[in-house]
């Protein structure tokens, strides 16, 4: 991502709007804090033949192989970071990513490059897990195995437990996506249904020394749920993943594969997943490098050295930020839940800070985290669409007001584009285009509502993948 804002990051609101090309710019700052390969060049430093990732220290002369395994949205330019420091000791080993996000980096002729499914697992996903289990086979105690994790992992390998069919596993998911679940929970299931997550990577590698380098994509950075925790222990049992089951009342439809897998687990007929304090984990570390922090800090320096009042909502106040109003206090927690209430509830607070005349201006609050999205309708959106659309509803007639919604992935939902920008006018201008909002929210539709006004952001891949950001601001 260049220093000024990449056209993706552009809108008709924002190219209209007298801080635009800042606000552009603020986005694509926040993408960079969130770069995989500058935060894998931070976190993995070499000394001759030491080598220190986070609080792991090795040498590197005690193994016979190193060994280079990233799955993820971010795996090609963490793992080509990876090689880059590593790149004399680096024996082989191979990339899953998403397909479309092998990116421009060139792939090291060392690894293996698979390209497999997001976020319904697919043939390629079960292809790239045996893959990854073939590389682990002959992996001995004088190896080191180096696992680069970042988001939409759970989905690229995927290596049902025997009698699970894919097909099962998939309406699963959907199920889970489409009720509102949170990743905790959809992960939860994951790992007591799939050979590969839950600490089964590490088992498949043992007794190789494995140190994994994480990009989260999850908040509060839990290990055991980004990419459902391939390489660490997993506190969740059998009887969790029967609760998920139940809360959101999928055992009608449950498949019976997965109803029997389960019952099975809970009757102590299937062996639970490797808990903490086993011995598996002896010879294992790992690291989260980048997070949703770093693009909310990343953001906030941006705008601050643009000349912006700016605060970060979500996180710890950075020292010299402007005070958080009133207004936004109660957000003062990563974003959760269903992505329209979100919105209606960032609308209403945007509106009363919109009208303190003691509230600096240009003002900036910047917010992180990642909703959820029931479906009520057959439309077609994402988390940040809907959160947009709804907030749009309550900016309706407000001058001077203006929120921005993105996945830093690029990617929200089953859409190309990353998020949706509303102001004042978005509500005006969409009833002369003959559109509604109350009727797009109903239906789940943001995404032709925002395509119409020209207001989607399309950066395409961004090739890292650290949750969402709101970025709201008062002129």
């Amino acid at each position: 991502m260049s220093s000024q804002s990449a056209p993706g990051l552009q809108s008709a609101t924002l190219r209209a709007h007298p801080l635009g090309a800042t606000l552009g710019a603020i986005l694509a700052a926040a993408l960079r804090a969130a770069d995989p390969a500058a935060a894998v060049q931070r976190a993995v430093r070499r000394t001759g033949d030491r080598l220190a990732i986070g609080a792991w220290q090795g040498v590197l002369t005690a193994y016979e192989r190193v060994v280079v395994i990233a799955i993820g949205k971010a795996a090609v330019p963490m793992a080509s970071a990876l090689v880059a420091i590593l790149d004399d000791v680096v024996s082989d080993g191979l990339i899953v990513t998403k397909v479309g996000h092998a990116g421009a980096v060139p792939v090291d002729g060392r690894l293996q490059l698979h390209e497999a499914a997001h976020p319904q697992p697919d043939a390629s996903s079960i292809a790239a897990a045996e893959a990854v289990f073939a590389r682990l086979a002959t992996t001995t105690a004088r190896d080191l195995v180096l696992v680069a994790l970042s988001g939409g992992g759970s989905a690229l390998v995927s290596a049902p437990e025997p009698g699970i069919t894919l097909g099962d596993l998939r309406a699963l998911t959907a199920a889970l996506l489409g009720c509102g679940a949170s990743i905790d929970e959809i992960n939860t299931l994951r790992r007591h249904l799939d050979r590969i997550k839950g600490g089964g990577l590490l088992r498949a590698a043992a007794p190789a020394t494995v140190v994994s380098i994480v990009l989260s994509d999850v908040l509060g950075d839990p290990l055991d749920v980004i990419a459902s925790g391939p390489t660490v222990a997993d506190p969740t049992t059998f009887a969790d993943a029967w609760r998920v089951i139940g809360r959101h009342g999928l055992l009608p439809d449950l498949p019976a594969s997965i109803a029997a897998h389960l019952r099975a687990g809970l009757a102590g007929a299937r062996a639970e997943t490797p808990k903490p304090g086993d011995p598996l984990f002896a010879a294992a570390a790992a690291v989260v490098i980048a997070n949703n922090q770093s693009a909310a800090l990343g953001a906030w320096h941006a705008a601050c050295e643009r000349g912006l009042h700016a605060c970060v909502v979500s996180y710890a106040t950075p020292p010299g930020a402007c005070a958080v109003p009133p207004a936004l206090q109660a957000f003062g927690a990563p974003l959760t839940g269903e992505a329209r209430e979100c919105g209606r509830r960032l609308g209403q607070a945007v509106r009363l800070i919109a009208g303190d005349p003691a509230l600096p201006r240009p003002f900036c609050a910047i917010l992180g985290g990642e909703t959820t999205v029931t479906l009520r309708g057959n439309g077609r959106g994402g988390r940040n669409q809907e959160l947009a659309l709804a907030a749009a509803a309550e900016l309706d007639g407000i001058a001077g007001a203006l929120m921005i919604t993105l996945a830093t992935d690029g990617g929200d939902g089953p859409t190309d584009a990353a998020g949706a920008v509303v102001d004042g006018t978005t509500r005006a201008r969409a009833a002369l285009a003959g559109l509604d909002v109350t009727a797009a929210l109903a239906a789940n539709d943001s995404y032709p509502f925002f395509a119409a006004l020209d207001d989607l952001l399309r950066p395409g891949p961004t090739l890292t993948n650290v949750n969402d950001l709101v970025i709201c601001v008062v002129t």
